[in-house]
């Protein structure tokens, strides 16, 4: 493709108007001349950050429609995602569809089958943390087996405090899917069994949540991994993974940057979200996406089985937090689209 990437994004809030930034300023051979948002004014509002020239509109399904894109963006809440990802399909689009898939996993695996249907990789979902330097070193060591093999994770997901109104489901829906993704990443296995084990809460919580929370996972071959979520640990945001191995131990994110001492104090910077901690990773992942489409090439990120195994994940997660137990992830085969 000649011409830059026509891309349209569909939901206007802190991530979408994050990647309208992105995909403006950071990534070559894009541009964003479409935004989609139910709000007219943060959809002009966000319209005027791609330059003003980006067309606005007020229902996803009319842009799908029109003609006048060859890509979209889609970050709008989970719940939305099922209709507008099904609408692309019909039509043929290929879609960035940041995580969830879809809010359940019995609609992701309607996505995925109907995708497979097609014999086309159209969808692509965001999951970043595949693109960090850090992650990819880490995952060499899994793949190379230069350590032997692997025994365990223990990952530790922090962040300084959580949206209005969040919950402890989406302790898992929203943060804990990442290590979900991560741990599928780094052994190349699906998970087999959740657990989830909570304890004393802080009172940063205000009594409206259990956190922090423990969560257990086994993969295929018996990895064990426990993932902390805290997520009002005030402090910053921190994602740490320590994997062991039969001849080693690998850790990634421990605290980087400039080690300073200077007026009686010593110490360094943590980064205050996602949007810093993982801002390298972001453009790599979406200059990766805009090069391959820009190709005529299919999608080589996340796949929409990634965004259904992650769904079914949580779903089991969400359901071992209400009741205690152990919880079974079956998946059942999947389509040769993405083997």
């Amino acid at each position: 493709m000649a011409n830059n990437l026509r891309i349209a994004v569909i939901g206007t809030g802190r991530m979408g108007t994050d990647h309208i930034k992105r995909l403006t300023h950071r990534i070559a051979g894009a541009d964003v001349t479409g935004v989609v948002d139910i709000d007219p004014g943060r959809a002009k509002a966000a319209a005027a950050l791609a330059g003003g020239h980006a067309k606005v509109w007020g229902d996803p399904h009319a842009a799908l429609a029109s003609g006048e894109y060859d890509a979209f963006v889609l970050t709008t809440p989970g719940m939305l995602h099922y209709d507008v990802l099904m609408d692309a399909l019909d039509k043929g689009l290929p879609v960035f569809c940041e995580k969830p898939l879809t809010a359940d996993a019995a609609a992701a695996r309607e996505i995925v089958d109907t995708e497979a249907q097609l014999d086309a990789r159209l969808i692509q979902v965001g999951f970043m943390r595949r693109y960090d330097a850090g992650y990819q070193r880490l995952r060499r060591y899994f793949t190379d087996g230069s350590l032997g093999a692997p025994l365990m994770l223990h990952c530790r997901h922090r962040n300084p405090d959580p949206p209005p109104n969040f919950t402890d489901a989406l302790m898992i829906y929203d943060s804990v899917v990442h290590e979900i993704d991560g741990v599928r990443y780094f052994t190349g296995e699906e998970i087999t069994e959740i657990s989830v084990r909570k304890g004393r809460a802080t009172t940063a919580g205000n009594g409206r949540l259990s956190d922090p929370q423990q969560v257990l996972m086994r993969t295929e071959s018996g990895v064990l991994v426990d993932v902390e979520i805290f997520v009002n640990a005030l402090f910053g945001y921190q994602v740490h993974t320590e994997a062991v191995f039969e001849r080693g131990i690998v850790d990634i994110g421990n605290d980087e940057g400039a080690y300073v001492r200077s007026a009686g104090r010593w110490g360094g910077e943590v980064t205050p979200g996602f949007e810093q901690r993982f801002a390298a990773a972001f453009d790599t992942e979406f200059q990766g996406w805009v090069n391959r489409l820009r190709a005529g090439e299919a999608p080589d990120g996340p796949s929409a089985w990634d965004g259904y195994a992650a769904a079914a994940c949580c779903e089991a997660g969400v359901k071992a937090q209400e009741g205690g137990e152990t919880v079974t992830v079956e998946l059942g085969s999947g389509p040769t689209l993405y083997v």
